[in-house]
């Protein structure tokens, strides 16, 4: 059986220094970049906190969270994929902005990644592919790797799966069949 050839997709940063910057991107089934109004919402939530973050896009993808934080003012984004021709493609683009710098891309699967890493972040973008389960799982991976100010987006179909106990969720959004939410370990700091 013959593969399909690769389609190019793409999405625009929607604010900060590379704001209205169109960027393509190789897509399969499981490369959907977020939506412009979700990716909106998310950074107005994390407007007070994404200035001089260190961030984790976990299923990179596209890489359009990870871009758009960078635009915004993260000190730091480190993508992982497990595909080789996305990380290549997030390089690509990390080298046209000028964001290298500020950029870190390992390509291996997340569940490795976090099992392997003693890295901490501020804010972790966890966008994994729909309907296979990966949320509860990779959550509780995670919290080896949380800043005490932490937050962590994640974005699942609709309707989402439940969180392990121990997680609060801050803010959360439906748009169409795109379920988010905004999330930290323990208690709630800000009561909210």
């Amino acid at each position: 059986m013959r593969s399909q050839p690769a389609q190019r997709g793409s999405f625009r940063i929607i604010g900060g220094e590379w704001r209205r910057r169109r960027l393509d991107f190789v897509t399969d089934r499981d490369v959907r970049p977020s939506p412009d109004r979700v990716r909106e919402t998310l950074f107005n939530w994390l407007a007070p906190v994404i200035e001089g973050a260190r961030c984790l896009d976990l299923f990179a993808g596209s890489g359009a969270l990870g871009l758009e934080a960078l635009s915004r003012g993260a000190a730091q984004v480190v993508f992982v994929d497990r595909e080789r021709r996305v990380i290549e493609r997030i390089r690509t683009h990390l080298e046209a902005l000028g964001g290298s710098p500020r950029a870190e891309l390992q390509q291996a699967e997340a569940g490795q990644f976090l099992r392997q890493s003693s890295a901490e972040f501020d804010i972790v973008f966890l966008d994994p592919p729909f309907r296979q389960g990966q949320v509860p799982v990779l959550l509780p991976l995670l919290i080896q790797h949380l800043s005490a100010d932490h937050h962590v987006y994640i974005e699942t179909e609709t309707p989402p799966p439940a969180q392990p106990p121990d997680w609060v969720t801050l803010k959360s959004a439906r748009a169409g069949q795109v379920s988010s939410a905004l999330v930290r370990f323990g208690p709630n700091p800000h009561n909210s």
